[in-house]
């Protein structure tokens, strides 16, 4: 797109399927270059990438339209911007610029007391960040380790997870279950700038982002080491910064085992999702030793590991405190004795005798109970009706993200929990009836079809599938991430129903979502004119298409016409 050209277009009015398909060929061809080794050709085409102006416009609508934070602004008060000023920030951005301080901001630790130390950046800053990360983000997937899981397109906490099943079902086996403490803050500058192996432009950029300092309370703070939480580009930092962990416990088991060749003297395996790591061995001697490995490796980066939050355990072993297994991101594992019929079977079809256990820690549905608890405190005031609509959305929330796993018995016993808090509110508004009444109540309310969701039980168990190591989003394979998307874990069922209908694409733009984009349920006809809430009428927008199409809509009813092409999409 020339300069001509660029002035002739108003923001709404741009070639956005063109854009993003140019785009994602360049990044497509830098994570080709970089998988056979091609150092120059990945230089000279992330140069090309952030020199574009297709590429500029994409990262300024990420961050101005597609961002949850589009409503946060930085030290310089910019925020909600609209077209014209989008076009004029695109003019703008270019690299090696002057980096502008990030704004601090403190929100509570779940789960501590503590607080987090969160940096907001310029919506400028954040457009320039976003376009930097497109450029590193393609040549980093292709050499990430494929046990690293957290912050990467198309990876999940459920893949981390499938992964620790796959390598604890055979046999007991001893766990480093490490914590790195302040991963973020405390990541060393010169360690990273040293490991990024891009071009010089984008690195003396980190650079100036990384040496800005943070506003807090209206004071200047430099900044000497680690990247701040709230960068669209830190997630990538810290994780180039941890990449070849995993190098480091195959390094360490051959030069440990040599030739030997049993499971013995097998290479430990890590498991890690972003700070959190665990390393699974047979042997308690080599765990220890990990231990010591990993605490000696990140110190040349400026970490280390948290002692309270690092301990040697085992899978079917009690600890000092009397527990079995271990626990990461929330689940509980352990390693259980059972019948033959009910083991975990090996490749070669042999029959171990043992099965893992994986279900929700204690620690994770009580704190969900906790809140759900309070919410129904909140609300006591108002109707059955209203407090359990107010919980569905944390009940399925919560009960999606463990629906991978052993959590029957859980969600049984929090269902049963929950309904007896919302007999004991009941009682208090429904005062001279009897408790059979008030029990009967509770439960006829419970089984209307809209207010089900608020029992864990409509939940059901299914087994998530893990990724494919060898597979990246940049490979260019739609079909295999189109399924894996319709079959994710973190989304609904309707849109699980609406993506496999629309086959993975937006009936918008006619492209296919990815793992990064933000897809929102669009009435094809909206509820204030009539539409109903089914299937039929609901179809899978990216935000940014579900901004224009709602746009367009409403032009077309003040005209008192209708969107033919929206009324055709939905006979289809």
């Amino acid at each position: 797109m020339n300069t001509s050209e660029e002035m002739m277009y108003e923001w709404k009015d741009l070639p956005w399927k063109k854009i993003q398909r140019k785009v994602f060929k360049l990044q497509k061809r830098i994570y080709k270059a970089q998988e056979r080794g091609d150092e120059r050709m990945v230089r000279k085409l992330q140069r090309l990438l952030t020199n574009s102006y297709y590429a500029k416009l994409l990262s300024v609508r990420k961050v101005t339209q597609d961002n949850q934070g589009k409503k946060t602004a930085g030290i310089d008060g910019v925020k909600s911007l609209n077209p014209k000023q989008r076009i004029e920030l695109v003019k703008t951005l270019r690299l090696n610029q002057k980096a502008q301080a990030t704004r601090r901001v403190w929100i509570p630790k779940p789960g501590s007391e503590e607080k987090r130390a969160l940096g907001i950046p310029t919506m400028k800053e954040r457009a320039t960040q976003a376009l930097v990360k497109m450029a590193l983000e393609p040549q980093w997937e292709a050499r990430f380790e494929p046990n690293s899981y957290g912050f990467r397109i198309g990876r999940s906490a459920h893949d981390a997870m499938e992964q620790i099943f796959r390598s604890t079902c055979h046999k007991p086996k001893w766990i480093l279950d490490a914590d790195i403490t302040k991963c973020f803050d405390r990541i060393s500058h010169e360690y990273l700038l040293k490991k990024l192996d891009t071009t010089k432009v984008i690195r003396q950029q980190i650079k100036k982002w990384l040496k800005a300092g943070v506003v807090d309370d209206g004071q200047l703070f430099p900044t000497q080491q680690g990247t701040p939480q709230g960068g669209v580009v830190s997630p990538l930092l810290a994780n180039i910064a941890l990449h070849s962990m995993e190098e480091l416990m195959n390094k360490f088991g051959e030069e440990k085992n040599k030739c030997k060749k049993s499971s013995e003297h097998a290479a430990p395996v890590l498991v890690r999702y972003a700070d959190d790591l665990v390393v699974i061995h047979d042997s308690k001697e080599v765990i220890e030793r990990c231990k010591q490995e990993i605490s000696n490796w990140l110190k040349p980066i400026g970490l280390e590991l948290k002692e309270s939050k690092t301990k040697v355990v085992h899978t079917m072993q009690k600890d000092k405190d009397g527990r079995v297994g271990f626990e990461f991101l929330g689940f509980h594992i352990r390693l259980v004795r059972t019948g033959r019929k009910d083991s975990v079977k090996s490749t070669r079809g042999e029959t171990k005798g043992y099965k893992p256990i994986i279900e929700p820690s204690k620690k994770s549905w009580t704190k969900h109970y906790e809140e759900l608890k309070t919410t129904i405190s909140k609300y006591q005031d108002k109707d059955i009706e209203e407090i359990i609509q107010v919980l569905i959305p944390k009940v399925v929330g919560w009960t999606r993200y463990f629906s991978t796993v052993c959590s029957s018995k859980v969600f049984k016993r929090l269902e049963n929990l929950v309904f007896w808090e919302l007999v004991r509110c009941a009682r208090g508004k429904y005062q001279g009836k009897s408790n059979k009444w008030v029990i009967a109540k509770i439960k006829a309310t419970i089984q209307n079809n809209k207010l089900q969701s608020v029992r864990h039980t409509e939940r059901p168990i299914k087994r998530h599938t893990k990724v494919n190591s060898a597979k990246s989003p940049y490979d260019g394979d739609w079909i295999y991430w189109g399924l894996r998307m319709a079959r994710s874990p973190e989304l609904t069922t309707r849109v699980q129903t609406l993506l496999k209908w629309q086959k993975g694409k937006c009936l918008e733009c006619d492209l296919y979502f990815t793992n990064e984009d933000i897809i929102e349920v669009d009435h094809i006809i909206p509820k204030e004119q009539g539409g109903k809430d089914v299937y039929l009428n609901l179809q899978l927008l990216h935000r940014h298409c579900h901004n224009k199409k709602t746009a367009r809509n409403r032009e077309f009813w003040a005209l008192g016409t209708v969107d033919n092409q929206t009324k055709t999409r939905g006979a289809v």
